[in-house]
């Protein structure tokens, strides 16, 4: 199966997905990986703010804040193709919602890529070597290609997004571990 294949095959499992169930694998999702050695010890993350079909972050960025972390997200440039980690303090303001749903922020920080400790990731589907396909813009791969990042990469994802093939190309980036509804996946 090819990566649009399998990209049309995922989109259509997420879609099934009632919110009910969504709901609860977000917050079974968030409490494997707030147990992380790797969560607890960061001290600055680089989390991603939802799709609608996505596993919810919410709790961990509230959580993250709670311990003191610092919380990065993605603030992307769509003419550029780039994305940049940037600090926020609220999930309340400081946003632009694009037609896909994505919220994107128009305020914060930038955080330099050296600091942070762990980036978690979302993608469409995952397996347990760590592959991982996302929906095709190659923005965290070119983010995970950056000379300065020493992250922990963690694909974040429901249990539905585990496959066992991810077609890989030159240019895509594995991660470090992958963490769902069911568990932590150690993908080294």
């Amino acid at each position: 199966m090819d990566k649009t294949q399998l990209r049309h095959q995922l989109s259509n499992r997420l879609v099934k997905l009632s919110e009910k169930q969504r709901v609860q694998q977000s917050k079974k999702a968030c409490r494997f990986l707030l147990e992380t050695e790797q969560f607890k010890n960061a001290s600055v993350v680089m989390l991603y703010l939802p799709l609608p079909h996505e596993v919810d972050t919410t709790p961990v960025i509230l959580t993250a804040w709670q311990k003191g972390k610092t919380v990065a997200v993605p603030k992307i440039s769509w003419q550029q193709r780039h994305m940049l980690p940037v600090e926020i303090t609220s999930l309340e303001s400081g946003f632009s919602t694009g037609n896909s749903g994505l919220k994107n922020p128009i305020t914060g920080v930038p955080t330099p890529i050296e600091d942070i400790d762990v980036v978690v990731t979302p993608g469409l589907a995952f397996n347990k070597e760590g592959h991982r396909l996302g929906r095709g813009g190659a923005f965290f791969d070119r983010f995970f290609k950056s000379k300065s990042l020493n992250a922990i990469k963690i694909g974040f994802a429901f249990s539905q997004q585990l496959v066992d093939d991810v077609p890989m190309e030159e240019h895509d980036i594995k991660v470090d571990m992958v963490v769902t509804d069911e568990g932590v996946i150690d993908c080294k």
